[in-house]
């Protein structure tokens, strides 16, 4: 089965750290033995930033305007062809301080419903007195997009803080806590950070042998999520929530159309935007489906070339975990039921 690839937004203000941080994420891939790729964004006409990099990195420019308005469309098929071109092991994509990460979530997974692609992390880095200053004047645009990128993330490297007292320091955690209760906070001094840390609170890498593992065990699973989301509910224990702004599910086997149908039905509230290309065991067709605002469509598709079954989830603060168990509960299903799609586009 082909490798997902893993792809990484870096966002945060510029002089924040981001092409420091990138750097130091290539050093360690590359020490890995890992071939990593990048997708870098300048408002400018030239890559400044990119002739930092060494040659012998993969990279896509976005040049000339904002990956996340002007050149937004560029974003899906850059990466697409990035990754047919070059077969990264991982992406990483640098966007320009002015972006808006949520524009850019959308980029990433409209990608993966046709390349095989996953969005593991959105890492923002902090300019801590640069923060502090924006917060204790509160107002203006720029005030607005940084409360936007901490609060989108899920993790957030304080960078700089060797230019801050402990006090001041303490007052910007109070603050970042304040506009993302989810995301760790990694304090550093020029982005100096543990990288493998990093990357694990940054999610990881699934593996064929854990998917087939979890395919075994997920009716277990989903029992123990199920029953999780009622404790939650009483207080009596608390479920692991994450903090993704995408989950994305590469399906190995056809499902049920009547229960995927239901599934969406019954996806959480903090899941608001959900889309993908799915095959069903008891109809003929592959069907495109769309969910937005509690509102689902299907519509049958017959796709050009080698498309994936694929499902993308975009929210926040739900558990992409209890999504995957009930989604491999689902494959596993080999009962075939007749169902009908009602809805079109």
């Amino acid at each position: 089965m082909e490798q997902v690839v893993p792809v990484y937004i870096l966002s945060g203000f510029l002089g924040s750290g981001k092409t420091t941080l990138l750097q130091r994420l290539l050093d360690h891939w590359k020490e890995q033995g890992l071939r990593p790729a990048v997708v870098m964004n300048e408002l400018g006409e030239v890559n400044l930033d990119g002739l930092l990099l060494e040659q012998s990195i993969p990279m896509a420019e976005l040049l000339g305007g904002c990956i996340c308005c002007s050149i937004r469309g560029d974003l899906s098929t850059e990466l697409a062809t990035l990754v047919k071109k070059e077969s990264p092991d991982v992406v990483v994509i640098e966007a320009t301080g002015a972006a808006n990460p949520l524009e850019i979530v959308d980029g990433v997974t409209e990608t993966s419903l046709y390349q095989r692609v996953e969005l593991k992390s959105l890492i923002t880095v902090v300019d801590a007195a640069h923060l502090l200053g924006l917060y204790r004047a509160q107002q203006g645009a720029t005030y607005r997009l940084m409360q936007e990128q901490i609060r989108c993330a899920s993790v957030l490297l304080l960078n700089k803080t060797d230019r801050i007292s402990p006090a001041e320091a303490e007052e910007i955690t109070t603050v970042l806590r304040k506009w993302n209760a989810y995301a760790t906070i990694m304090p550093a001094v020029r982005c100096e950070v543990d990288t493998e840390e990093l990357l694990s609170v940054a999610g990881g890498v699934l593996t064929e042998d854990q998917m087939e593992e979890d395919i075994e065990d997920n009716s277990a699973a989903t029992e123990t999520t199920e029953q999780a989301g009622v404790d939650q509910e009483t207080g009596s224990t608390h479920a692991s929530h994450d903090h993704v702004m995408a989950y994305t599910h590469y399906f190995k086997r056809p499902v049920n159309s009547e229960e995927f149908e239901q599934f969406v039905k019954d996806l959480p509230r903090d899941v608001y935007r959900a889309k993908g290309i799915v095959t069903f065991n008891d109809t003929s067709s592959r069907f495109l489906f769309q969910y937005a605002y509690r509102e689902s469509d299907f519509m049958k598709i017959t796709p050009q070339g080698e498309v994936p079954d694929v499902a993308v989830f975009i929210g926040e603060h739900f558990s992409s975990s209890e999504l995957r168990s009930k989604l491999l509960v689902l494959e596993k299903r080999t009962l075939v039921r007749p169902g009908t799609i009602r809805r079109s586009l």
